[in-house]
């Protein structure tokens, strides 16, 4: 019986990888462009939090992750595991994708960011590589609560 339900996981598990090549390369030459173009931000710039970012963008979206979550559900029924597989290789593609950005902004000690408008505003569009994203502002690596790559900063304990 377990031969019977693993059969097909051979052949499925292999969306999962084209997904997750597919997510992990698309727009690289648009981010490389932004970022080879990036402008300081000013001191007047008010960064936004990496915590508010996170819960803002995911608050936009939820529509669009429940749809994918039950449409990856639903095609359970037809090809078992397939939509989890599909959305497993998007979810490593886009994390992949953020340790390729870290590594770049470790490599020219500066942090990107994208401004708040671009991203959060009435046309907004949630994506950094967008073309309504005009281009990137950079700080130090030890400004704001992120490091690079868009991991939580460790927080340093006071002494006491």
């Amino acid at each position: 019986m377990a031969v019977l339900v693993r059969a097909p996981a051979g052949w499925l598990w292999w969306l999962g990888v084209v997904a997750l090549a597919v997510t992990a390369t698309v727009r690289r030459k648009r981010y490389v462009a932004l970022a080879r173009s990036a402008s300081r931000a000013g001191k007047t710039v008010i960064l936004q939090d990496r915590a508010v970012s996170v819960r803002v963008w995911r608050r936009a979206h939820r529509c669009h992750l429940a749809t994918a979550f039950l449409l990856a559900g639903a095609a359970s029924f037809a090809a078992p595991a397939a939509g989890g597989m599909l959305l497993a290789g998007v979810g490593v593609g886009l994390w992949w994708k953020a340790l390729w950005i870290g590594r770049w902004e470790e490599a020219n000690e500066s942090l990107l960011w994208v401004r708040t408008d671009a991203l959060l505003g009435p046309w907004a569009v949630g994506d950094p590589a967008h073309p309504a994203v005009r281009g990137y502002l950079t700080t130090g690596v030890i400004a704001g609560d992120a490091r690079p790559g868009g991991a939580k900063r460790a927080v340093a304990k006071a002494a006491r």
